[in-house]
């Protein structure tokens, strides 16, 4: 099988960037209330409380279309 120390680099490394990406959104989180844009359906009712991210979606598909469009174009 070889030598498994390439693999646990690699492991290790997305590990840290999963952590920091983890990091930056609770950071963008307090800085921006993406969760909470006027498009976002919201409704409670007693005990009862529907919330559905519709404009917060929409706007993160099309950031990530644009960048991974702009990353991964060949």
């Amino acid at each position: 099988m070889g030598d498994w120390s390439f693999f646990g680099k690699i492991l290790l490394g997305m590990g840290l960037l999963l952590a920091l990406m983890g990091l930056l959104l609770l950071g963008l989180g307090k800085i921006f209330s993406l969760g909470r844009l006027p498009g976002d359906i919201y409704f409670q009712k007693g005990n009862f409380t529907f919330y559905f991210p519709l404009f917060t979606s929409l706007l993160l598909s099309l950031i990530l279309t644009i960048v991974l469009n702009l990353f991964l174009r060949r």
